[in-house]
């Protein structure tokens, strides 16, 4: 992260942060570089440090310099998805023998990578709550290497007090990693709260459009950055140029587009609680969430995720599911459009029997930035 970044508030780092003007023309949009090879200044003369795409981008570099900038990191790196990049993570700070412990609620493609390929190299894992510090602690052996932590997370939006679980990282000697999709940099910074991983699905909040899938990591440790891009070039899940340049496009926007989300959440959260056919929501704005005084602490505001559970089980969430015309029925999240989901069946199927099983009667929206009276007036009628 360049130092001359360190002093900018949020909205100006989204916006500048890894944004040069070019030197050729003055176009202040970064240019797409679809290339693949570059010539080279003489023998071993690298113009500009680049030689080869897979190595090095000019327009992946601007997204990662853009991406450390935001998360208050040193390194930066983009790959070609969400699940790319933990996977080099993993096989960067793992090797056989080794422990991870994972939280109880995650993302299904986390959990699957965990249960059915690192678990195949001869790592262990264990689940732990990892809203509960004590919980995480016990969960901890000697060949704890790594902490993962998911805040808000997915899809039950539990919330981790990610400096305490740091405190706990250090003490075993383990890395504490967070993934930060659903907060995103501009409502919560892991690595100031002790983290030293961030991980993200650029897909998501990020891109914020659905027209792209990407994936980054952020670091806190420079040392620890170019261990990772060592790996990341050794192994070749990168990011291409177009989809950095359409992510570093949607960054521009991270700041205004969460204020809306989570504006818009908040007001569905609290219509849902008084509605007649939902038994329970899940959302750390409200106050009688579990999470909430650590959510209020360590985030700018609560999100634009909500799940919630309705009554007469998982027949009756499927079809809310069904019913809902302005939320589209889709997975992923954090686009502008408003998506509906039945995690069960759909992001979390491959949870099924685990320790990460998800209710079958959960419903998780994904709100957008649509008018908020729009869509409250779909899920009363989904509802019905």
């Amino acid at each position: 992260m360049s130092d001359r970044h360190i002093s900018q508030h949020f909205e100006t780092l989204a916006i500048h942060a890894g944004n040069t003007a070019d030197p050729l023309t003055g176009a202040v949009v970064p240019p797409i570089y679809q290339v693949s090879t570059y010539k080279q200044d003489g023998v071993g003369g690298l113009r500009g440090g680049y030689e080869y795409s897979r190595s090095a981008n000019p327009t992946r570099t601007a997204l990662e310099e853009n991406l450390a900038a935001l998360e208050g990191g040193r390194r930066g790196l983009a790959f070609a998805s969400g699940l790319a990049a933990e996977d080099c993570l993993l096989r960067t700070l793992l090797q056989p023998g080794d422990h991870v412990v994972i939280p109880n609620d995650a993302y299904g493609g986390t959990f699957r990578l965990f249960a059915k390929v690192v678990s195949r190299w001869g790592v262990q894992w264990s689940v732990a709550d990892t809203g509960d510090p004590a919980a995480v602690r016990a969960a901890v052996t000697e060949n704890t290497k790594v902490i993962w932590v998911e805040t808000p997370s997915n899809p039950l939006l539990g919330i981790t007090d990610v400096a305490a679980v740091a405190q706990v990282a250090r003490d075993a000697g383990a890395r504490l990693v967070v993934d930060n999709t659903f907060a995103t940099p501009y409502l919560q910074q892991p690595l100031a709260l002790g983290a030293d991983v961030v991980v993200h699905s650029l897909t998501k909040y990020m891109g914020g459009h659905s027209d792209v899938v990407g994936g980054a990591l952020i670091t806190a440790d420079e040392a620890l950055g170019e261990e990772l891009a060592y790996h990341q070039n050794a192994m070749g899940a990168v990011a291409g140029p177009f989809d950095s340049w359409l992510v570093l496009r949607g960054t521009k926007t991270l700041s205004v587009r969460m204020d809306r989300h989570s504006e818009n959440a908040g007001r569905i959260a609290e219509m849902l609680t008084r509605h007649a056919r939902v038994s329970h929501v899940l959302y750390p704005g409200l106050p009688e969430h579990p999470g909430h005084e650590v959510a209020a602490k360590q985030m700018r505001a609560f999100g634009g995720m909500v799940s919630f559970r309705v009554e007469g089980g998982e027949e009756a969430a499927v079809e809310v599911c069904n019913r809902a015309e302005v939320f589209t029925l889709g997975e992923s999240l954090g686009g502008v459009e408003s998506l509906i989901e039945h995690p069960g069946r759909m992001t979390h199927a491959s949870a099924a029997g685990s320790a990460l099983e998800v209710p079958a009667d959960l419903v998780r929206l994904s709100v957008g930035i649509e008018n908020v009276d729009d869509l409250l007036e779909d899920l009363r009628q989904a509802l019905g």
